[in-house]
């Protein structure tokens, strides 16, 4: 019982890694699509893909906490990566003020969070044996 609720949470770990890296991926397109002209289509892309990576972000949190629960130093870091989604969020400025360089922070660590979630999808897929050969076949 307890292996197949810790499978449950390595999964929900899986899904949310790789649907943060997918999301920040679309988000980094999206916003420089903006930049480069594309229209408030692109900006509004942004946004509602916004919603998309922040239910991911917080699969990770719930996962790395339900299938490490007693590690506490991998619980740890899975709150410490909640606060990084949080910096991230408040290091987005005004973008209509000239000079807006704290928003160059909110890009540089939503790389930070891409490279976490390619990290958090490898760990939960390596722990769940997906994508490795079966032994004896």
């Amino acid at each position: 019982m307890i292996a197949a609720v810790r499978r449950f949470f390595l999964w929900l770990l899986l899904l949310g890694g790789v649907g943060v890296v997918l999301g920040v991926l679309g988000q980094a397109f999206s916003i420089a699509a903006y930049v480069r002209g594309a229209g408030e289509g692109a900006l509004d892309a942004h946004l509602t893909g916004s919603f998309f990576v922040h239910v991911t972000q917080l699969a990770i949190v719930i996962g790395a906490v339900g299938a490490f629960w007693g590690r506490w130093l991998a619980v740890l870091g899975a709150l410490g990566f909640l606060v990084l989604c949080v910096a991230q969020l408040a290091f987005l400025g005004d973008t209509d003020e000239q000079g807006g360089w704290i928003n160059g922070l909110h890009g540089l660590l939503a790389l930070v969070i891409l490279l976490c979630g390619v990290g958090y999808a490898a760990r939960a897929r390596r722990e769940l044996g997906v994508g490795t050969p079966a032994v004896g076949r």
